[in-house]
């Protein structure tokens, strides 16, 4: 009886137990639910809204919750290559792309495949993201999908081209530039912009010529026929025109907008940054100011007038473009409210301007530099820097600040920094010596951009902080294998074929693995960051493979027909003289191991307040396994793809090189509440969204910044249990 009695109390507790168990779940999940608001909520933009503000109201997964985040779903591309997409998300159907640049449908909630679209154009650029536009009565939806030169207006519910766009579904941006622009690269990196019934769009080009005119231009959604066009390299008779020597602008490229852009709806204004003018590092044949190169514009989207434009760079020698789209906020200032517009730059600074009038919300300094010692070459002699918010990375680099890792690396590093000219920012490049470039080519802010919570207006922006370095050397006059590699490939690979790997492959190790045909797929194609090179064909092509297969600086008089390559022939127009100084190529400031050879943080993460210009956090961010085994934790890292802020007080992050981690902060104070490591690193950057009332916040992976890893290119999407 005894024991009976007690079993039965011992039942009685057990299920009172799971009845306030129960209710408690119930509770928490009701809590859950009422805090996630909408049942489902999209992620339509590149940007998260025409703003740009990389913004989400969503709360389900919070300060709280987020410990609890785990993967919901994963879809593997099945290639090996780079990807840095930002997929939209509308309705249940996520938006993406392959590394090869096919278009993917997925289910946004299970991570199915739905239908994919392979427009035959083959491409490992980078494609960051799409763009979906519907008719106000929402009858009519439009997908558009880029792939290197095209721009294809997709039936989202099947994937098909909608044939009564351009031709045949698309339209092709190698056309409409006017028979005076040179031929070159165009290629589609980052997606346009919706404005009504009109996509404006820019492009990637070369870093050197002959590359086209980087003109922005608005098409109509329905039919493909261009609208407008907005001349970066202004027209005689033109705004602009007088910052050029007189000929220039037949033969000067660039000047492009590869960002992208935002759109103030309610104003009709479009803000597009534009990049620099090639070639990129000398520019005797371009003396003056070089507008609109290096310039944020703010253009009216409906007509393509220009409203105002800010240069934050003047006669760029440093490739020097703003790297991301600027973003839309309004911040309190000088006790009102003022819309403004805040662009971050590869060297580290924020500009913040009214939106409307262009004019600065903090003092800006035209500041003096000096001038360049190579012959033909005229530096501006001012550059401007704004007053506040301070700079996001450091300017110069002093011996003090040279690595400490080993002494071995100290020993190493101080002895080549001796032979370097390091005297901060806007220190023209010379002959025979390398100049610091400090934070490196790649920035400071890159394409991921920056996000912004428009409740507070605090700006979030992940920076690189290493140093890399770059010289000039006289353009010597060699076979045209040599010349070609010269004026088109040194930039990136050097002027020795041997590149900085990995971000700068070595092309004489490239030998050992790649046909002259596979080479020549490369140079048409393009592979990552380098850009495709189409009218290098016939007898050019054959040169430039010869040279670079042997070294032979004679390659080209005569080409060996058993490594022939045979391609339609073609042509480039409108070249610009033969510079007479070229670029020895991008080098990282590394250390013999490889890692960066100046003191941590090589990586950061910061929160600035743009109603004041001043700094809530900054903090180290991204690590070196290897490093922080050994203790050397938080040294940061370089990092490539953006934050997203949500309104349950996080910032969602992957980006960082080789942990590969995604990370999840507390926005108030930079503290890290979560993380999880993928298999490969989130170079991209997130999207969050809501379907059938639940949270998921997607990041597209890849490894191709670090060799070293296993190669692969993941979407990855993560959600409470």
């Amino acid at each position: 009886m005894i024991v009976d009695d007690l079993c039965r109390r011992q039942a009685a507790f057990c299920a009172a137990f799971v009845v306030i168990a129960v209710l408690m779940i119930s509770a928490h999940r009701h809590v859950e639910a009422a805090a996630a608001g909408p049942k489902n909520l999209d992620w339509p933009v590149y940007g998260g809204s025409k703003a740009g503000e990389r913004y989400s109201p969503l709360t389900q997964i919070n300060r709280d919750t987020v410990k609890r985040l785990k993967v919901a779903w994963t879809f593997d591309t099945g290639e090996a290559t780079g990807m840095q997409t930002q997929p939209l998300i509308v309705g249940r159907t996520l938006f993406a792309y392959t590394p090869s640049q096919i278009v993917l449908a997925l289910d946004a909630a299970t991570g199915k495949e739905l239908w994919r679209f392979n427009s035959g154009i083959k491409s490992s650029q980078p494609d960051r993201g799409l763009s979906y536009w519907s008719s106000a009565d929402g009858k009519e939806k439009r997908l558009f999908a880029q792939t290197l030169y095209a721009v294809w207006a997709l039936d989202p519910a099947t994937g098909k081209p909608i044939e009564g766009f351009g031709d045949g579904g698309h339209i092709d941006l190698r056309n409409d530039l006017g028979v005076e622009s040179p031929q070159g690269t165009v290629a589609i990196t980052t997606p346009g912009s919706v404005y009504k019934n009109l996509i404006i769009l820019g492009f990637r080009t070369g870093e050197t010529s002959p590359s086209p005119h980087g003109d922005i231009r608005a098409y109509d959604v329905r039919t493909g026929q261009m609208k407008w066009s907005f001349h970066t390299i202004p027209h005689p008779g033109e705004p602009g025109y007088e910052t050029w020597p007189k000929d220039a602008w037949k033969y000067t490229g660039g000047a492009n907008n590869w960002a992208g852009s935002v759109i103030d709806e309610k104003r009709g204004i479009l803000y597009a940054p534009t990049g620099s003018a090639v070639t990129d590092f000398y520019g005797a044949d371009r003396a003056g100011n070089d507008l609109y190169a290096n310039c944020l514009l703010a253009i009216d989207a409906a007509t393509g007038k220009l409203l105002w434009h800010f240069q934050a760079v003047h006669h760029d020698m440093w490739d020097r473009d703003f790297p991301a789209p600027p973003v839309l906020v309004t911040v309190r200032h000088d006790g009102k409210l003022v819309d403004a517009v805040a662009q971050v730059t590869k060297h580290g600074q924020v500009f913040v301007f009214d939106r409307v009038t262009g004019s600065p919300l903090f003092p800006m300094e035209e500041r003096p530099y000096p001038a360049s010692t190579t012959p033909g070459e005229v530096a501006s002699p001012t550059q401007p820097m704004p007053t506040r918010p301070e700079p996001f990375a450091r300017q110069r680099l002093t011996a003090d600040l040279l690595t400490q890792r080993t002494p071995e690396a100290h020993a190493w590093a101080a002895k080549e920094f001796g032979t370097f000219i390091s005297d901060g920012q806007f220190i023209p490049l010379r002959v025979g010596r390398q100049t610091v470039v400090f934070p490196g080519f790649d920035g400071g802010a890159e394409w991921g951009g920056e996000a912004v919570d428009p409740k507070d207006a605090i700006l979030y922006i992940n920076s690189n902080d290493i140093a890399w370095t770059g010289g000039l050397k006289p353009t010597v006059a060699d076979g045209p294998g040599a010349t070609t590699y010269g004026s088109q490939c040194a930039v990136c690979h050097g002027v020795d074929r041997r590149g900085q790997p990995p971000a700068f492959p070595s092309l004489v190790d490239a030998t050992t693995r790649l046909s002259a045909n596979e080479m020549a797929g490369v140079v048409h194609d393009g592979r990552g960051r380098m850009p495709s090179f189409p009218t290098l064909t016939g007898d050019t092509l054959q040169a430039l493979l010869a040279y670079v297969r042997t070294g032979d600086e004679s390659a080209g008089r005569s080409v060996n027909r058993d490594d022939k390559v045979e391609l339609a022939a073609g042509a480039g127009a409108n070249a610009a003289p033969p510079a007479k100084y070229q670029f020895t190529g991008y080098r990282k400031f590394l250390d013999p191991e490889g890692y960066p050879a100046v003191a941590p943080p090589w990586g950061t993460l910061n929160a600035i307040d743009l109603n004041t210009g001043r700094y809530v956090w900054k903090i180290p961010f991204g690590e070196y396994p290897e490093l922080a085994v050994k203790g050397m934790k938080d040294t940061g890292s370089e990092n490539y793809g953006g934050p997203v802020v949500t309104a349950g007080g996080l910032l969602f992050i992957g980006a960082t090189n080789f942990d590969n981690k995604m990370h999840a902060y507390d926005v108030s104070n930079g503290r890290l509440l979560w993380e999880y490591t993928m298999d490969f690193a989130g170079n991209a950057t997130p999207a969050t969204y809501m379907v059938a009332g639940k949270q998921y916040v997607v990041i597209a992976t890849s490894s191709v910044h670090n060799p070293k890893a296993k190669q692969g290119a993941k979407y990855v999407a993560f959600a409470l249990p």
